[in-house]
């Protein structure tokens, strides 16, 4: 489902919203930067990097998965969080900013 539609020009910001609103903690952003820095982690080790206890992590990384900003894999009894690229590339590119940009910019790529 586009973000925007030509033909309506109308905006869906209830996915940015809940993607921002995950950003704007620094627990979070530090769970982020983790993973992004060690790839694949599991939870186990995360308390430990991130100096947490597991009780607290868990409710960052739910808040995290549902924003759809990580992605969790279950091995055995583990689970493992790795950073949703695809997700934060598409949020931080110019996709996002061109909705915001004057139309008379919007020759600058938009």
């Amino acid at each position: 489902m586009p973000v925007f539609s030509s033909v309506e020009s109308q905006v869906d910001f209830s996915k940015y919203e809940l993607q921002f609103k995950a950003l704007a903690d620094q627990k979070r952003l530090q769970i982020m930067y983790e993973l992004t820095q060690k790839g694949s982690v599991c939870v186990c080790d995360l308390v430990d990097i991130v100096n947490m206890p597991q009780s607290k992590l868990s409710y960052h990384l739910k808040i995290l998965l549902d924003a759809n900003l990580i992605t969790k894999e279950t091995k055995g009894t583990w689970s493992y969080y790795e950073l949703n690229h695809v997700e934060v590339n598409r949020l931080l590119s110019s996709e996002l900013c061109c909705i915001f940009r004057k139309s008379e910019n919007q020759s600058s790529g938009c």
